[in-house]
């Protein structure tokens, strides 16, 4: 919705329109311009075609996810299969280095036969028969899906089994014949972020219409939702309303219907299993005489904590150096995954009559980064691991806790890293805050072409991983890789997240400019050598990074962006973020938003590097209205901004390995022709004199 002074203060509102003729004239004349500057070259083509090798490549680890039936489930894609395959196998045949796989649906087929362009969206099984799921498919990689139910038996859509129409559904299994479904069931029916706000309990053979609500949330939350614990012993249902994006208010619902309160904080994470209830402050929690601190994980048995009881144990306690990264359980123990000064951390908790034990997890490499990719505590105490770093490719092992690990699968190389380190440096921010960061490449010679990249929001932490695309695409060329990892994130828990929220969020900002500075003060890389990229929230640092400190860097790519603030509430998934960001709509959070949004500080007479951004028509998270405006305005005041928007893809911007090298090829070629150039910034040929003319009313 556009209020009178959008309309008047904003001369580009029109290019929020997706599909109209002048809005879809707008983005082909602007791809095709950017693809004739970027694409037409040997080296392009020689570039898309060695990353689309290393996503297709047949020997990569076959992740797979464990869902309690002993089966190995995979989802793969590559140059036969571009939509991909859903399948499973057995451990025994997972050994071998060519599994045979059973093939559950072949979406490529399933696309050819309905005439749809499905993308995989996920699935939820029904335990514990596992003989149905429930399968979301979304059209072009947009966060809506269709839902619909398979058998894993007969391999097909169950005919008049439980199906959903396209919408941004949740769904999960109670029992054979129900199911929990929150979607859009039409006028009032959702947030105003867009997210469903009542959740039904559906019973099969019956409309849609008939479904019993279970719980509602109110319109100014983000979602609401509804789950079901089919651990034999331990059945529970739970019910909540998701308020923010970091608050939620839960309830246990017992079988008579009665909602009992899960009387946590609202903005802690919590989760239960079997007898046991984790709970994970993100503020300090004080329990009469006892305050537990932020990022700490405590646990109490669950019925004691329902009755009132409050002998919490702390089974993890941060410190200045340490955050909890997550917690896994397996029929016996917990597995807790840590940070210090972002590196991994694994350990295995066992609960005791008085303390839990706790040891190092076998397997884990400590100069990798170790990650937990499944456990199956319906089966046992087996745990699924795999390790990586930069320059090291992942390894998958299968470890058992009490017993043996073994390695199931080596991910072979992608480029050769052989003359290559990686080194960890700490920049000093504007308030004297030590931010790290990783360099990948060589670490002597002259300063060279350096891509720097960052996201610094929604507590996600940027961990160290081996890219053959970046590896293949940037480090072989004779670049230099960096990771920031500025506050926003989680990588020193919640306390480096929250300083960088709502009105503090220029601390990120400040972050990422004093890595910069740091790459140019240690002689790595040059202010006209040096690239950044980012995608989503780290596409708004990118555009914040332009607009604030262009004189740092020599090229930018902003990936499906936020960019608008004064509107990013009112378009899409917007308004779910404003507990990160703050509501434009007051005028306290407009008086800091306004200093910082990019489309609002793009000016005349300053010098900007030049930009490519990117986005998807299928978006419908953030709105590709945010790179289509900035790209508008850049142009209007004669910057040199590139312009590319892929017809589907949803907020990852592709939805197969060709869309995905093509992108990547792209970044890649736009940030070596920028930053490998001799000219001097103030020699920059602005790409506006290569545009058609630009109105600001629709053509």
């Amino acid at each position: 919705m556009a209020t009178l002074s959008d309309e008047v203060d904003d001369p580009y509102l029109w290019l929020e329109d997706l599909d109209t003729a002048e809005t879809t004239d707008w983005v082909r004349e602007r791809n095709a311009t950017t693809l004739a500057t970027l694409t037409g070259s040997e080296r392009f083509a020689a570039l898309q075609a060695e990353i689309r090798q290393v996503l297709d490549d047949d020997n990569r680890i076959p992740y797979p996810g464990w869902r309690g039936d002993s089966f190995y489930y995979d989802f793969w894609q590559d140059a036969a299969h571009p939509r991909g395959l859903w399948r499973r196998t057995t451990l025994d045949q997972y050994r071998r280095p060519e599994p045979e796989w059973d093939v559950l649906l072949d979406l490529d087929a399933l696309a050819i036969t309905e005439e749809g362009n499905w993308v995989w969206s996920g699935v939820t099984v029904l335990r514990p028969s596992y003989q149905r799921c429930l399968i979301s498919l979304s059209r072009g990689g947009a966060d809506a899906v269709v839902v619909r139910e398979f058998d894993l038996g007969r391999r097909a859509f169950v005919a008049d089994g439980f199906s959903l129409p396209e919408a941004k559904s949740d769904v999960d299994w109670i029992n054979a014949e129900e199911i929990y479904v929150a979607t859009d069931f039409g006028p009032g029916s959702l947030t105003n972020s867009g997210y469903p706000r009542v959740v039904k309990r559906w019973r099969r053979g019956t409309p849609l219409s008939a479904a019993e609500v279970v719980h509602e949330a109110r319109a100014d939350d983000v979602s609401v939702y509804a789950s079901h614990d089919p651990t034999p012993g331990f059945e529970r249902d739970f019910v909540g309303r998701s308020i923010d994006f970091y608050r939620t208010e839960s309830y246990l619902l017992t079988p008579g219907g009665e909602r009992v309160r899960i009387a946590v904080p609202e903005d802690a994470s919590w989760g239960v299993y079997r007898e046991w209830l984790t709970i994970q402050p993100r503020t300090p929690w004080q329990v009469g005489e006892v305050e537990y601190p932020a990022g700490s994980l405590l646990a109490i048995r669950f019925d004691d904590f329902v009755a009132g009881g409050r002998e919490l144990t702390v089974i993890f306690h941060p410190d200045e150096r340490s955050a909890l990264r997550g917690h896994v359980w397996t029929r016996n123990h917990l597995i807790l995954a840590t940070l210090v000064d972002v590196h991994s951390r694994l350990e295995v908790l066992t609960p005791g009559p008085t303390v839990w034990r706790r040891e190092p997890l076998p397997g884990a490499r400590p100069d990798e980064q170790n990650g937990i990719v499944a456990t199956d505590p319906d089966l046992g105490d087996d745990y699924l691991l795999a390790s990586e770093g930069f320059l090291q490719p992942a390894t998958l092992r299968l470890g058992r806790i009490g017993g043996a690990v073994e390695t199931l699968k080596r991910e072979p190389a992608s480029f050769d890293a052989s003359t290559l380190t990686v080194r960890q440096h700490f920049a000093t921010s504007e308030d004297g805050t030590r931010v790290p960061y990783f360099v990948v490449g060589q670490t002597t010679g002259a300063a060279g072409p350096a891509l720097l990249t960052g996201y610094g929001g929604f507590e996600l932490d940027q961990l160290p991983y081996y890219s053959g695309v970046i590896g293949r695409g940037w480090l072989a060329r004779g670049g230099r890789y960096v990771v920031a990892n500025i506050r926003g994130g989680s990588e020193y828990g919640p306390q480096w997240h929250r300083a960088a929220l709502r009105e503090n969020r220029p601390r990120a900002y400040e972050d990422f400019a004093a890595v910069a500075t740091d790459l140019t003060t240690r002689g790595l890389t040059t202010p006209a050598q040096l690239g950044i990229e980012g995608g989503s929230n780290g596409g708004l640092l990118m555009g914040v990074m332009l607009t604030r400190y262009p004189e740092l860097f020599g090229a930018v790519v902003a990936q499906v962006p936020l960019l608008d603030m004064r509107r990013y509430h009112r378009l899409l998934a917007g308004a779910s973020w404003m507990a990160e960001y703050g509501d434009p709509d007051s005028p306290q959070d407009w008086a800091y938003l306004k200093t910082y949004s990019p489309y609002h500080n793009v000016h005349a007479g300053r010098q900007y590097p030049p930009i490519l951004l990117t986005t998807s028509t299928r978006d419908d998270r953030v709105h590709p209205g945010h790179a289509r405006k900035m790209t508008a305005r850049l142009h209007e005041h004669h910057h040199n901004a590139y312009y590319y928007e892929n017809i589907e893809g949803g907020h990852g911007g592709a939805s197969n390995n060709e869309q995905h090298a093509f992108l990547w090829a792209l970044t890649l070629e736009f940030l070596w022709q920028k930053l490998t150039r001799p000219t001097t910034p103030a020699q920059r040929t602005p790409i506006h004199d290569q545009q058609p003319t630009l109105t600001a009313e629709p053509r």
